[in-house]
């Protein structure tokens, strides 16, 4: 199987987007899979399609290239769209549109949660469509030498992120290191972890400047509980490599976040209640440190189930090809019977 990925992976902390695209390459190319960047083969099997916006920073082709790739060199190519963005997590109002038309070339489409799927359904994109998890590097993110909160000292919370978008969480993260500052929680630490946007200060709380990986990894277990406030986020990495690093969560009930957080954690609806849902998660935390230690959601749980969706397709594809083939057979044999048949008369 030759498989083309669309997005380039970027160096350093850079996203989800951009972790999800080390994580199945790396996993396509453990199976033995042939893995290329680029349209210039003209066999390739699957396109995965994953940022297909105008002027990304993260593509190496665009739709309009596996648009004319599907149509002259290779229309047996399946198209798979991973889909994980939209204009409510943004407060954008073109992201959506485009994300359709593009998906008018994609063979099958996976969303990231059923929060993202509903969404697109609800606005008329019914194309083959499924939902698979995203899911972090279990060989980095992981719970082991995880030190568990003694129940005394200050409980260390923690949060990163590499955007700045408001709707990242940006006003619980200030709510949060405002009741710290002024004394009302007086039994937490924060530490905001990534960029800050232009203009936004912590008087009361650390924070670190983006990291990954391993070092990331090392940070997240320095601390006690995971706190996301993201707005409408279709899936998210961050709290997924704080549930897997072993630190039980604190989420805002918005977008594909919640799928992804619940029974692991406590959730807050908004900055009305937020405090008293960290008081809540705080007061029961060894109920929840058991539940976080089986947290499911892996890289390599998400990365086969792309795998499975390849190989589905392309089953697809060998058995059309094979009835193709199959009547074709019927039909010249029937056609040559006939030609006997008009010379015997």
């Amino acid at each position: 199987m030759i498989i083309s990925v669309q997005s380039r992976v970027i160096a350093g902390p850079w996203g989800g987007g951009n972790l999800f695209t080390k994580n199945i390459i790396a996993y396509l190319n453990n199976e033995k899979l042939t893995v290329i960047n680029n349209l210039y083969v003209e066999n390739i099997d699957v396109i995965l399609m994953t940022d297909p916006l105008k002027n990304s920073l993260s593509t190496n082709y665009s739709y309009v290239d596996i648009k004319n790739y599907k149509k002259y060199i290779n229309p047996n190519v399946k198209v798979i769209h991973r889909i994980n963005e939209c204009d409510e997590r943004k407060n954008t109002n073109f992201v959506n549109d485009e994300i359709m038309k593009c998906n008018e070339i994609a063979d099958s489409t996976v969303f990231v949660s059923n929060w993202l799927k509903n969404l697109y359904e609800n606005i008329g994109l019914l194309n083959n469509n499924s939902v698979i998890v995203s899911g972090s590097d279990r060989k980095i993110f992981n719970n082991s030498n995880k030190k568990k909160w003694d129940g005394k000292s200050k409980v260390k919370v923690v949060t990163h992120h590499w955007g700045t978008n408001p709707n990242k969480g940006f006003e619980i993260y200030k709510l949060l290191d405002d009741l710290i500052y002024t004394g009302k929680i007086s039994n937490i630490d924060f530490t905001f972890i990534g960029n800050l946007p232009k203009g936004f200060n912590l008087r009361a709380s650390k924070h670190i400047h983006p990291l990954q990986g391993e070092l990331l990894a090392q940070e997240l277990k320095e601390h006690d509980v995971y706190l996301t406030a993201s707005i409408n986020e279709p899936s998210g990495n961050h709290h997924i490599e704080g549930a897997q690093c072993g630190l039980p969560l604190i989420y805002l009930q918005s977008g594909g976040v919640t799928e992804y957080c619940e029974n692991y954690g406590v959730s807050f609806k908004n900055r009305e209640d937020f405090e008293s849902s960290l008081k809540k998660l705080i007061n029961n935390y060894q109920d929840y440190i058991n539940k976080i230690m089986t947290y499911p959601n892996s890289s390599d749980e998400m990365c086969s189930e792309y795998l499975k969706v390849f190989e589905k397709s392309l089953e697809t594809q060998n058995k059309i090809e094979y009835q193709r083939n199959l009547f074709s057979g019927i039909y010249k044999l029937l056609y040559k019977s006939n030609k006997i048949k008009s010379r015997l008369i």
